[in-house]
Order: C-alpha cells, then structure tokens, then sequence
C-alpha cells in the first residue's frame, strides 16, 4: 500500500482537485484562521512537513517546490505584531549535481543557531536526483548553504524524504527510503570530522526488518534510535524498530511488525513519539476498523515489558469524521493531537474530505476523539501531509500542501 506522499504531488493536485470557493461555515469544536498562504510567485509552495519553532517563537520550515529555481526552499515565518505572519524565504534550491532541491523534511537547530535538513532531490555528478543533507549557516544576516552530504544512490542510500535528528555530540541520524544493501533503505549517521563530515550507514534494510522508511527518527536519553518503516515486517505492513548502540556496531530490534485488517494499523508512514512514561506513540495510514479502502488508520500506542513491547490500537479512525493520519504531537498536558490527509466535513476536495485536525484525550485510560477542524480548500488550507506543532502556550500550528489564496497551501492556527 505504497503511500509515496512525494511522488504523488501532480497526482493528487489533480485528484484533489479544489472546485470552487465556499460560503459558510463548517461545524467543529474549534476554528482556525490562516497565518500566511504560500505560492506567490517565487514564494515558498507546497510545505509537506512540520515547521519548527526557534527559542523566539518564529516557525522555520521546507517546501518541495517555490523559490527562484522553483527546487524547494528553507523559509521562515515571523508574527508581525498584527495578527498575521511575515514570511522570508531564507534559501532557494538550485537542484542539479551541486545542490539538494524539494525539501520535504523537518527541520532542527544545533546549540548556534545553524539549521539542519535534507533534500529528496538534487546530489552528487554520480546522482543528480537521489538527495542531500545540507546546512545552513547565519552571517551578517545572510544564509549560506552547505551540502554536508549528497547520496549517489548506491549501498549508501537515496532519497532521504525526512529530516535529520541531532545528538549531544553533534552526529546526525536519518534515514533513506530506498538504497542500501537490499535497495530497501537505510539508517545513517553523518559525524563531524576534521572540518567535514563522515558517513556511516548503520543498518540496511532488508524486508523482514523493515522496507521503505518515510518518516524521522527519534533518540532516546540512551541513545536508542526508534522509527518506522511503511512496507516490511512479517506481513510486510511495516514495522517499529529500536536501534541501540554497541561498543562495535548498532543492534536492531523489531518492536511491532503491522498486520492490517481490522485489528491492526498497516503503513506507518510517521516517527513515533514518547510520552513521560516511556510508551511510544504513532500513526499508521491505513489499518483500522473504518470503512475506507484497507481501513482510515490507527493511533496507536506501544509499552514496554520484560516481554517485549505490547501494542495498541488507542484510535481506529474513520472515513465520517478523517482518514489517513499523519504526525502526532503531545501537549503539555497530555493531550495528543494530529492531522489527517482526508475526511471531515469540507467537501471540496474530491474523494472524501479535505483533512481534519484532531485532538485525543485520556481520561482514565480511555481515549476520546474531538474533530477541531474540518479543512475547506479556497481560500482555506487542504489536505495536510503534515501534523500540527503546539507552542508553550498550547496554541496549534500547521500547514497544508494545497488550498489558501494561491493555492499551493497554507499556514494554520487552531482557535479555541
């Protein structure tokens, strides 16, 4: 059940064609209000991931198209002190064999203020389309981009569509949809060394482990690595896996191999998270008693025991209310909140629903579902392909790769 969000942009601009403007309101528990539309003229376009906030409250992000040479930018969206949002596109892509081009992964910071990201496209003379991991470096008020690494497409990987993660040495860890050993993808670490940097590849992918990550990766205070992968695994549904440090090495474990149906999700196509407790926490894409085709998705959760990890389904989501869940993100209280591709109540969008933002809340070790909002399309945002960010305050952010005044998505905040 391959879902290359990538590959499918043309696609789904197509499928998801937006019809015509809307008048009205929407029912749900919350409204939101657009911060800033992207898309005008060598403007930013198609935002496929969530931004990050820096220590100021600013929101840095990618996009997949936009900016001079129309490959992707790095830009930055500041409040303007009048309810709005001023954007900055803080680098363009050039592509080709010198530069990285349609960023679609998260961002990060280092201790000084540098950010961190990958490319989908873009490379190296051997691979001009098989990926980057680049640098961006603030001096007298100007960004200079540094390609730290550009895969060729071999046993090294390519296509890293996520970003990179940070530990406290300053090593780099992701992961690369396909190449490697097995061409199934990999795990990587790009290390500091001598002014440059070194990379390892530390595990290669090879189906029953795993098959075709999308997704980031997450560190624990062990320096344990945990992600997912879409397709692999017993039922090749895809897995969640722990990478642990040796003195020689790194060790996989498989802590959930997906079955599907109606008891299971299939697909994780998002990092997990932790909660206080040491549970993980993510999304599958499909799976899940809803009636969509292969089921809407799960939420789910995975605790530890001396047995191993215990899997389970915390939501089992729907076609009425949304479908096909990305990214999920805690509040400060506990809460869990998300998005979805599909579904809700905004029919502009053709085959069911334009996305929604949810809420999960646990009350006793029950979970409850609110639909917040229900996307519209014009002049609203469609279809998030990422989940939302929650500041300190609790207020929720996001985009959307289609809709807003020109159409190739927007920025979002969900009012109470």
């Amino acid at each position: 059940m391959q879902c290359n969000k990538f590959s499918l942009l043309r696609g789904m601009a197509l499928a998801i064609l937006i019809a015509a403007l809307m008048s009205g309101t929407v029912a749900s528990a919350a409204s939101e209000k657009v911060l800033y539309s992207f898309g005008n003229g060598t403007d930013a376009a198609y935002p496929f991931d969530t931004p990050v906030f820096d220590a100021a409250g600013n929101l840095y992000g990618t996009t997949w198209e936009g900016g001079t040479a129309n490959h992707g930018t790095v830009f930055e969206l500041s409040p303007n002190g009048s309810g709005g949002w001023t954007e900055t596109v803080l680098y363009s892509f050039q592509g080709g064999p010198t530069d990285g081009g349609k960023a679609s992964g998260s961002l990060i910071f280092d201790a000084s203020g540098n950010i961190y990201g990958t490319t989908r496209d873009g490379g190296s003379t051997t691979c001009s389309s098989c990926g980057t991991v680049f640098k961006l470096t603030l001096a007298n008020g100007t960004w200079t981009e540094t390609v730290l690494y550009a895969f060729s497409g071999g046993k090294d990987g390519e296509y890293p569509y996520a970003g990179v993660i940070m530990d406290a040495s300053g090593n780099l860890y992701g992961m690369t949809n396909r190449g490697g050993t097995h061409h199934l993808g990999t795990v990587f670490e790009l290390s500091p060394s001598n002014g440059g940097w070194t990379k390892t590849t530390l595990l290669n992918f090879s189906g029953k482990n795993g098959n075709g990550p999308v997704a980031g990766l997450t560190l624990d205070a062990n320096g344990n690595l945990y992600g997912t992968t879409e397709n692999g695994g017993t039922a090749n549904k895809g897995v969640v896996f722990e990478l642990s440090p040796l003195k020689r090495g790194w060790k996989e474990t498989v802590l959930h191999s997906f079955t599907g149906g109606t008891s299971d999700g299939a697909g994780p196509g998002a990092n997990v998270i932790f909660d206080t407790a040491g549970n993980l926490y993510g999304t599958t894409y499909s799976g899940g008693t809803g009636t969509c085709t292969n089921g809407c998705g799960t939420v789910f959760e995975l605790s530890p025991s001396s047995n191993g990890w215990t899997e389970t389904i915390i939501q089992s989501l729907s076609d009425l209310d949304q479908s096909r869940p990305n990214s999920i993100v805690f509040d400060a209280a506990g809460n869990l909140y998300g998005t979805t591709r599909r579904g809700g109540t905004g029919k502009q969008c053709k085959g069911g629903g334009c996305g929604t933002v949810f809420e999960l809340t646990n009350a006793n070790g029950t979970w409850t579902e609110t639909v917040l909002y229900s996307f519209r399309g014009i002049p609203d945002g469609a279809v998030p392909f990422s989940g939302p960010i929650v500041d300190t305050k609790g207020n929720v952010y996001g985009t959307t790769v289609f809709g807003g005044k020109y159409h190739p998505g927007v920025l979002y905040e969900i009012l109470p």
